[in-house]
């Protein structure tokens, strides 16, 4: 038994400091995931940094983890299948970052998914919007938030989807801040799912009516979806959530 047990922690070593796996076998694709270095969403991309490193290992692929965007440009972004942005904003990137991450969106170089920050969209911190990431995301703008959380009930729309395999036709999420825009990006985009405002639990006044919150762009060559919900570490103990996390990993990498 011990000798397994060292062999275990030896891989895991192995595969998260190198990129390496156990047993001669080459990871099956490799990820780049964008987190931001602190601020009140740390902890959620901390729980989900463990998440994904469990993920990994029985999965056989790798991830490499940045909290900017300096080190990124087009050759950067060659060596990953796909991007996770996790709760990482789309404003204040450099030059490059910004013409490689188009780049690889628009060709089809590999697959994308973001994660609730992903969509804070306007002018914030003296940056102004990045227009083609609003096009991206369905030409919408960041309109509020409810700042004092809520449950509420996501409700799927397109259970046949490879990201909504497994993934019950409803379930709950327990903390939130449930962003609204200035309008719903139904029309430019595929809505996968959207959040039943009349289940906010407490109610909130801070409502849009049609309220998407995950969604595929279809007119991009990259495989993509927006996934809002990434507030709080407390998603990792939903069993759909991971479905879902899961899934969208998996279908966006082309696997």
């Amino acid at each position: 038994m011990k000798k397994w047990s060292w062999l275990i922690s030896f891989c895991l070593i192995l595969l998260l400091s190198s990129g390496s796996t156990c047993f001669g076998q080459s990871p099956k694709f490799k990820i780049l995931a964008m987190a931001e270095p602190g601020g009140h969403h740390i902890a959620y991309s901390k729980r989900a940094k463990i998440w994904l490193d469990s993920l990994a290992l029985k999965s056989n692929f790798t991830i490499d983890y940045i909290d900017n965007t300096n080190p990124i440009n087009a050759a950067y972004l060659d060596q990953y299948q796909l991007i996770i942005q996790l709760d990482y904003v789309p404003y204040g990137w450099n030059p490059a970052a910004i013409a490689a991450f188009e780049n690889y969106i628009n060709e089809g170089k590999g697959g994308w998914i973001g994660f609730h920050h992903a969509t804070l969209l306007g002018e914030f911190d003296g940056y102004k919007i990045w227009p083609w990431f609003s096009d991206f995301m369905g030409g919408i703008r960041y309109k509020n938030y409810i700042a004092d959380f809520a449950a509420a009930t996501v409700k799927i729309e397109q259970p046949k989807h490879p990201v909504m395999q497994g993934v019950p036709a409803s379930f709950l999420v327990e903390k939130e801040e449930w962003y609204t825009y200035d309008k719903s990006p139904r029309p430019n985009v595929e809505v996968l799912a959207s959040v039943d405002e009349s289940s906010y639990s407490p109610d909130s006044k801070i409502k849009m009516g049609d309220h998407p919150v995950i969604w595929s762009n279809p007119k991009m060559k990259a495989r993509n979806v927006y996934i809002f919900m990434g507030h709080s570490p407390v998603l990792f103990e939903s069993e759909a959530y991971k479905t879902l996390f899961q899934n969208a990993i998996f279908w966006a990498a082309g696997q």
